[in-house]
């Protein structure tokens, strides 16, 4: 499944799933993904997180596009 551009925040806010992604300890998965930016569309490798919001558990891939500015992305059925 591709993973698909989401969201991009300053460091410590950004939505993700209804909630500050920044809010919830992130658990690495050991896996990294390339992504692109989809303003400049550089080729970034990210790595793919998840956390547990509610009860469930979420994964999508993060990293800095510039300097305490973090992109997001989601896998998409695709």
């Amino acid at each position: 499944m591709p993973w698909v551009y989401e969201a991009f925040g300053p460091d410590g806010q950004c939505k993700l799933f209804g909630v500050n992604i920044f809010d919830y300890d992130w658990q690495t998965t050991g896996k990294r993904v390339k992504v692109k930016d989809p303003i400049y569309h550089q080729d970034h490798t990210f790595e793919v997180w998840q956390v547990e919001i509610d009860g469930q558990i979420h994964r999508f891939a993060a990293g800095e596009f510039s300097n305490c500015v973090w992109g997001f992305y989601l896998e998409k059925n695709g």
